[in-house]
């Protein structure tokens, strides 16, 4: 049985408790900016060469007159807060559902190399009921109108009679609307903690019971997350993120956002894998199950980068302008996040870990996970920060806002994760190809 440390027990306390104070002291920074400073962050970003645009299509609707920039700037401005921490809650909820989808891909297939590795999952999987009481908090948040992140929840826009009248949000709007998407963010948090508690419940009854009849349901329940998820990644990915810049649309979006999620997914099992193998609480872990773990993500982040490229290529052949919109916002304004990224998620990746015996060595490839991770935060950074806080994001509030936000889910998630696991018998004794993951020697 795996023992939390008091040390990385207090670890993980310091940054929740560290997050929410640099979380709140960005907060209060946040609120404490007038419109006099709001026109100052205006005309310096006109100043810098850059004219004052729509940062995305749908607010190219209604008025373009300087108090109409101005009640953007101020809605912006003040969404920083709430944007930080959406982007980090989204993230880690949706690698902890990606760690799930891997842990069922592999009973599903019978997999006997990952075995070893499965309570590692279901450990990190637990975080899935915390990081979607989140969502829904933040969800309330925003339907009750204390939130400005999605465009479309604005009722004046799909009202035919109010002079700010959107045509496409009204098409859009049998899907697009709050109580439905209320009720989808219920069903991807309870569906998804139903999940991970019902397998997790299957998995300790195969212990219990070594019977080839407990393990076919828990195959099947395997099979059952696997629909689940891949119709619910693709709507949270339409909800949640792609709903931001609700004129534009992409049919790669909701693979390329579960891409960037499972490519992290595999970094985090590395992570937790290899702490517990140098702590001593998991020696049958070996650099056989590293390698094949290292494969993994270097082919998800290569699947990663096609959907990046092919989304892009997409766009910019077609060049329609509400599409090229999207991109334009990003180049314009994120340029020091939104190429650079292609460096840590793609490059470092393939330069490193294209090798197979380095994908054996213990550092590299924890150095390589930790990367990988970074990488795709500032990835869903550049998927929420343009629509919700366009070019206001070049100052101290917004650095401390994310910083904050990333302590306090990193701090929550390492507490329920490793809380999780003290609570596992680590070894599944009962799976049937726990022998043949014990014995497992990649050939090459």
């Amino acid at each position: 049985m795996y023992s939390f440390s008091p040390k990385l027990r207090l670890i993980s306390i310091i940054l929740l408790i560290s997050g929410l104070v640099l979380f709140g002291i960005g907060y209060f920074m946040n609120h404490g900016i007038d419109e006099t400073r709001i026109e100052q962050m205006m005309e310096s970003i006109h100043s810098s060469g850059h004219e004052i645009r729509p940062t995305h299509s749908s607010e190219m609707v209604g008025p373009q007159d300087h108090a109409a920039h101005l009640e953007h700037a101020t809605m912006q401005v003040h969404n920083q807060p709430l944007a930080a921490i959406h982007l980090v809650a989204v993230f880690f909820f949706g690698l902890s559902c990606a760690v799930l989808f891997f842990y069922c891909i592999q009973h599903v297939a019978h997999a006997g190399w990952s075995i070893i590795v499965t309570r590692v999952m279901e450990g990190i999987a637990s975080y899935i009921p915390w990081g979607g009481a989140i969502l829904i908090i933040m969800m309330l948040i925003n339907i009750t109108h204390n939130g400005h992140l999605f465009h479309w929840m604005d009722p004046d826009l799909t009202d035919p009679t109010s002079p700010h009248f959107d045509s496409i949000l009204y098409e859009k709007s049998t899907f697009l609307n709050i109580p439905f998407y209320a009720f989808r963010t219920f069903l991807y948090v309870i569906g998804a903690s139903f999940f991970v508690w019902k397998l997790k419940r299957m998995s300790k009854k195969v212990d219990e019971t070594k019977s080839r009849v407990d393990y076919q349901n828990l195959y099947k329940w395997a099979v059952g997350y696997i629909v689940f998820f891949g119709f619910c990644s693709a709507a949270w990915a339409w909800d949640w993120l792609m709903s931001i810049d609700p004129h534009w649309y992409s049919t790669m979006y909701i693979w390329y956002s579960m891409v960037s999620c499972l490519a992290s997914a595999v970094a985090m099992i590395i992570l937790v894998s290899v702490y517990l193998k140098k702590k001593g609480f998991l020696p049958q872990f070996n650099d056989n199950h590293l390698h094949d773990l290292g494969v993994f993500l270097f082919a998800t982040s290569m699947l990663w980068t096609y959907t990046w490229f092919a989304q892009f290529m997409l766009y910019w052949y077609a060049n329609v302008p509400e599409e090229v919109n999207y991109f334009f916002g990003r180049f314009e304004y994120y340029a020091p996040t939104f190429l650079p990224m292609l460096v840590i998620n793609f490059l470092l990746p393939l330069l490193v870990l294209v090798s197979s015996s380095i994908k054996r060595n213990y550092t590299v490839v924890t150095v390589m996970a930790v990367v990988v991770i970074c990488g795709h935060i500032l990835d869903y950074f550049n998927m929420v920060m343009p629509g919700t806080v366009g070019p206001y994001w070049k100052t101290p509030e917004v650095l401390l806002l994310v910083l904050g936000s990333v302590l306090f889910i990193v701090g929550l998630f390492t507490f329920v994760v490793m809380t999780a696991l003290s609570k596992l018998k680590l070894i599944p004794t009962g799976n049937p190809f726990l022998k043949e993951s014990e014995i497992y020697e990649y050939p090459f």
